[in-house]
């Protein structure tokens, strides 16, 4: 594949194919991924658990909101409450259609009183956005410029702090700071996808280079290695964290199904898109997200059905075999007779059955002490 005839491309491709990577799977947001590199991902999820791991996440859209009405614009997006929202941190929020209906997974990022930046996946977010900004004192833009390198593993402060010009160890979680690596003017948030303690570094294209190198430079001897998508999505799976759409295939999904009630401010009284459907449809879940572990030594196919006896009961939303766990994975959604930790359900997939039994999520570190390693946020 010619990256160049991409709407979008990393600055770091051409370190992604030096690593190995032919950048020619599936894209995501318009841009070629490094899938592979010529390490095994197992391997570099291993890193990321024991040490840590460099991802190259600049895929991610990012929006930036600025502008007197940026507020109010963001609290009619999105079901939390913008306003209690302090500068210098960030929330997940789940954002709905007038039907209550998820269409993108949005982390909101505030860096001032009147500046935010919207980070998101593939969903509605950019048009939902520019029809809520309408005759309002605000403007919206994409930054195509920041590339996003996220370093991702209990090794990442010991790493980051040295070259930091800030106090990273008083980084709570998903707070982030304006503030200067190796000498380039960064912003680095606390977070992740890994189910890890870890950071995400934005900078400027024309830095993003000169940081890399350097931090597998300087990394090398606490064995900092760089890591693929493959990886990242093996390390999703085992934390159970989402990834729209492919968490929600039915297509109307609601918060609840999903248990993104953290995503939902129930005392928010400012109105926004779905307000009231969602409202209504809390506590009428045709099915709950679950997590499944299957006996089987590989991944079942995504889409797969879900049975107890002849009923169908699931399907298979998200998978892995995880190598670091010795388990088959299984992301689910399950009608929720069937959610009952111990409840045994068989996956049907090209005309077999495998036996799975509905276990506690997240499958690895399930108190999110990990990434919470302090507790109370940091």
């Amino acid at each position: 594949m010619d990256t160049r005839t991409l709407s979008r491309h990393s600055i770091l491709n051409e370190r992604h194919r030096q690593l190995g990577s032919a950048l020619d799977g599936e894209l995501w947001n318009h841009m070629a991924l490094p899938w592979r590199y010529r390490t095994d991902p197992h391997e570099e999820v291993i890193a990321t658990r024991t040490r840590a791991a460099l991802y190259d996440v600049s895929a991610l859209n990012i929006l930036t909101v600025r502008g007197p009405d940026a507020q109010d614009v963001l609290n009619r997006l999105v079901c939390i409450d913008v306003t209690r929202l302090k500068p210098g941190t960030a929330r997940l929020a789940a954002e709905v259609d007038l039907e209550g209906a998820l269409t993108d997974d949005v982390m909101l990022i505030r860096d001032g009183p009147d500046a935010f930046r919207v980070s998101h996946g593939s969903g509605a977010t950019p048009a939902s956005l520019a029809q809520l900004a309408v005759g309002k004192r605000v403007t919206i833009e994409a930054d195509r410029d920041v590339h996003v390198l996220s370093l991702q593993g209990p090794a990442s402060l010991a790493v980051l702090a040295p070259h930091c010009a800030s106090a990273l160890q008083e980084l709570g979680y998903l707070s982030h700071i304006h503030t200067t690596l190796f000498g380039r003017a960064v912003v680095i948030g606390r977070g992740g996808y890994s189910g890890e303690r870890g950071y995400e570094i934005y900078c400027a294209s024309m830095d993003a280079v000169f940081v890399w190198d350097t931090l597998l430079e300087i990394g090398a001897d606490a064995g900092i290695v760089p890591a693929s998508w493959s990886a990242l999505e093996l390390t999703r799976v085992e934390a159970a964290l989402l990834f729209f759409p492919f968490d929600m295939p039915e297509g109307d999904t609601t918060p609840w199904e999903v248990n993104m009630h953290w995503a939902v401010d129930l005392q928010k009284t400012a109105d926004y898109t779905g307000k009231k459907a969602v409202l209504r449809l809390r506590g009428r879940e045709r099915f709950r997200q679950a997590g499944l572990a299957v006996e089987h030594g590989e991944a079942v196919p995504a889409g797969s059905e879900i049975f107890i006896g002849r009923d169908k009961v699931g399907v298979v939303t998200s998978s892995s075999y995880s190598r670091y766990l010795m388990q088959s994975l299984a992301m689910v959604h399950l009608v929720p007779s069937a959610t009952h930790l111990g409840t045994r359900v068989w996956i049907r997939c090209h005309g077999t059955e495998r036996a799975a039994t509905v276990v506690r999520t997240p499958f690895y570190d399930p108190l999110r002490l990990r990434s919470h390693p302090e507790g109370r946020g940091r």
